[in-house]
């Protein structure tokens, strides 16, 4: 939906500077997320640590014109000429306005949920079993707090037949300005926690601040079990239909009169059986978890669902296929025969419990000893000793044999503690040099505590480290990189990064999250399974998807990633899809065929076909339009350079003529940023120089990737024998040879072997001797001071990928990207 800015004004009350009129589609409070500048209103908002007004002058460069702002930016009128300033007295009293707003033009089911534990999962589970049959808009991720409440409810649509949002609090008065708007029909109350009990001067008090989310809707959904919950509901005179689900009153609107886990023969797994009464209807559900956690929130999505007119069958089957929800708790394998449980991220009694419950069910816990290690718990609002009673309680009903505290708060409770074998340490550094760290061996380990512990270091230590092969990728280098593109570049030119192929070896998520930090207008990746990989791990920047698939329509359209089309067939597929899923307006990227004939609509043949087809449909909006150039790495090729780019331009002239949007072009590469800055047009590709190598002359810029292994053995080989399969590798003179766990699984070209190559060893050349095998290679160090155990650089900033490269008669490219999956990934700044 938009709405003109006249519209908005009107809405939340602003006094206007600037006269540009304009249409609001998007609206944004991150400068990251930023993707149709052109349509974006951005909210100015005041953290405690920082200030939206501080990214006015760069969002203006990037292209946006209409700002809500609490003051105007000095020189207004000279410095933003065509911009709308909007002032309030408040931007987020104004975000949230508009939201509420926005909420009154939709008369649908809209599912409000609140609680302190279990929200976004029955959200996530809710949206699992609804959409198969309703159009679902929901909160993104956690988004349940004073704005990202508003931005969730502004995601709502034309086409959305039911709401699905978070609303999370902190401190009593904060509900009134959610539930104005959310509005829920449906009220949804999980289980209830410690979080934030500081502010509060009672549980009653927090339930009832909850609950009044609730106050206008149709019916709340809620445990009749819990004592506080039930009491507060009665309390409140909820005027609506009550769902109260129990276990224990069979008279109960939702009675679960039985659980029971059951073992699937076929694999071996367990799944929970639910039979229910519903409204005294009996049916039944299998839940393909078994954690208490899990059952719970089942239980208030099985109301929610049965009371949308899901069938009983259909629950059933949809309850079946639940996916998990991405959650805090990791399990690795320890050294020592350990299991590792790390939940070190946040530390409060109810997720404490709950992770607790997680490592009870675990099957691997048999015979061996379950070990809590527990920061201090802020905030409960509890006194220490009270909290820490509590703490022990837990732990000795969960089976918790040994307890390791780390805090000065907890160490001053130890005797609260009763777990027979104890142990109290000031901090973690302590703790990681004391004997009982090093003593851990057999063990079940939650690692349970807040960030501010730094319990991320025991997890590291503690965790197996199965190959000794690792990629260390340097974050800094890439920011340098970056930022010497963009010396090249005028300020206000766009950059898209290529991060395809997992970000040419390095590990595209952590990349990602540094250029998206560093304010890069698009990232791009070759398929939409690469796109959902960044989305999933927290990348928000727009993403181009340069080799689309028609099989993964639908998930571009749901990870918000933006295809190429290159091609008719492509282009009328897409807009199907769109189509079918009642989607307008989504951004695509025309991609035109100048010279390279790889892929891409013919600029002087088919562009009047190509803007007829987009002009009669309103599925996909052009919103850039680009091409390759041939050979920008290399002088001999300018002239054929010059006549792409003529043909570019004049095409992409003509597309941009038939539309009143801006529509970016873009055509210069990693070498054309360099070679002609001229043509940089309206944005830039970023491609190979990101990652070091200036593919105009091959020379390495600032190293990102070093490939590094350890020496596994030192054997001493006689003359004239041999080394390794085929016995390729004749010596000849008596050497010593070492063996290095990376072969040509990990990514090591196996033609590097025999000679060809060489590795350095203590900054010493060691060549390959032999074949190179599928885990192991082996080297020559003859000479070389080294031992077992010494680090091996197979390349990076001693011994440059280029190196390799020319060695196999390829470009750094084929060995930057052929780095296996199997090789670990440890990313550091210097």
């Amino acid at each position: 939906m938009k709405y003109g800015i006249e519209q908005i004004i009107t809405l939340i009350g602003a006094r206007r500077i600037g006269n540009t009129d304009t249409d609001i589609r998007w609206i944004l409070t991150d400068s990251r997320s930023l993707c149709f500048p052109e349509e974006t209103l951005f909210f100015a908002l005041r953290s405690e640590r920082n200030d939206g007004h501080n990214y006015i002058a760069d969002l203006y460069r990037r292209g946006v014109r209409n700002f809500v702002v609490r003051h105007v930016p000095e020189n207004a009128a000279g410095d933003y000429a065509d911009a709308n300033f909007l002032k309030v007295v408040s931007p987020l009293a104004a975000l949230q306005r508009l939201a509420e707003r926005h909420r009154d033009e939709f008369d649908i089911p809209v599912v409000g949920i609140t609680g302190s534990n279990g929200k976004t999962m029955v959200k996530e589970w809710l949206s699992q079993l609804l959409s198969p049959q309703m159009v679902v808009t929901r909160s993104p991720k956690s988004y349940n707090s004073q704005i990202g409440v508003p931005l969730s409810v502004w995601l709502l649509g034309e086409n959305t037949e039911v709401g699905l949002f978070e609303a999370g609090i902190s401190e009593p008065g904060e509900m009134n300005a959610l539930r104005d708007i959310i509005q829920p029909t449906i009220g949804v109350i999980t289980s209830l926690g410690s979080a934030h009990q500081e502010n509060f001067r009672s549980m009653d008090e927090k339930c009832g601040e909850k609950i009044s989310l609730f106050h206008d809707a149709k019916v709340v959904i809620y445990d009749s079990d819990d004592a506080v919950v039930s009491r507060n509901i009665r309390r409140a005179d909820f005027k609506g239909e009550r769902i109260g689900w129990s276990t224990t009153d069979s008279n109960a609107p939702m009675y679960f009169k039985d659980i029971s886990v059951e073992w699937q023969d076929a694999d071996g797994s367990q799944s929970v059986r639910v039979c229910y009464i519903y409204k005294g209807v009996a049916g039944e559900y299998h839940l393909p978890f078994i954690d208490e956690a899990s059952v719970k929130c089942s239980f208030a999505c099985a109301c929610a669902a049965l009371y949308l007119g899901v069938e009983p069958e259909e629950l059933d089957s949809r309850m079946g296929r639940l996916e998990p929800v991405a959650m805090r708790l990791e399990v690795k394998e320890g050294n020592g025969g350990c299991t590792l449980i790390n939940d070190s991220y946040n530390s409060d009694v109810n997720s404490l419990d709950i992770a607790l419950d997680f490592m009870n069910r675990r099957p691997d816990h048999n015979g061996r000893k379950r070990t809590l290690i527990l920061s201090d718990i802020h905030q409960s609002g509890e006194r220490p000793e009270a909290l820490y009673k509590e703490v022990s309680e837990l732990a000795v009903k969960r089976g918790v044999r040994k307890f390791i505290g780390i805090g000065k708060d907890i160490e001053s409770c130890a005797a609260c503690i009763g777990v027979a074998e104890k142990y109290f340490f000031t901090g973690t550094a302590q703790f990681v040099d004391s004997d009982v760290f090093r003593s851990l061996h057999d063990e079940v380990i939650l690692i349970k505590g807040s960030r501010m512990f730094g319990f991320d270091r025991i997890t590291e230590l503690l965790e197996l480290k199965v190959h000794e092969t690792i990629l260390e990728v340097n974050l800094n280098a890439v920011v340098a990189n970056l930022n010497f593109y963009r010396s090249f570049m005028r300020p206000e030119t766009k950059l898209v990064c290529m991060v395809k192929a997992d970000a040419y070896g390095t590990g595209s998520v952590e990349v990602a999250k540094t250029l998206q930090d560093h304010r890069v207008d698009y990232l791009a990746v070759a398929v939409a399974d690469e796109g959902v990989t960044l989305r999933k791990n927290g990348i928000t920047s727009n993403i181009m998807i340069m080799n689309p698939e028609m099989t993964a329509f639908k998930t571009m359209f749901d990870y918000d990633l933006e295809p190429e089309v290159y091609s008719f067939r492509l282009m009328d597929a897409l807009v199907k899809a769109a189509e079918r899923e009642g989607i307008t307006g989504y951004p695509v990227h025309i991609k035109l065929d100048t010279g390279m004939h790889r892929l891409g609509f013919d600029p002087e043949k088919d562009m009047e076909e190509v803007i007829y087809r987009l002009k009669r449909q309103n599925a996909i909006i052009p919103r850039s339009v680009f091409s390759h150039f041939v050979g920008a790495d290399s002088d001999g090729f300018d002239e054929f350079s010059a006549r792409q780019f003529t043909l570019f331009t004049e095409a992409a002239g003509r597309l941009q003529s038939a539309f009143d949007h801006k529509i970016l072009r873009h055509m210069d590469n990693s070498a054309g940023i360099e070679h002609f800055p001229e043509r940089q047009l309206d944005m830039c590709r970023l491609g190979l120089g990101l990652y070091g190598i200036d593919s105009r002359d091959n020379r390495v810029l600032n190293t990102v990737s070093t490939l590094k292994t350890t020496i596994l053995q030192l054997r001493n080989v006689p003359k004239e024998e041999t080394v390794g399969y085929s016995r390729k590798g004749i010596l000849e003179r008596d050497s010593v040879i070492a063996a290095i766990p990376i072969g040509y699984a990990d990514g090591l070209n196996r033609r590097l072997g025999n000679g060809r190559c060489h590795c350095l060893v203590n900054g010493c050349r060691a060549p390959y001797v032999g074949n190179i095998c599928m885990d192991v290679a082996m080297i020559d160090v003859t000479g070389i001071d080294c031992k077992e155990g010494d680090a091996v650089e197979i390349f990076g900033g001693n011994l440059p990928v280029t190196v390799l490269s020319d060695s196999l008669g390829t470009i750094p490219y084929e060995v930057l990207t052929s780095v296996s999956g199997r090789v670990k990934k440890v990313y550091y700044q210097d």
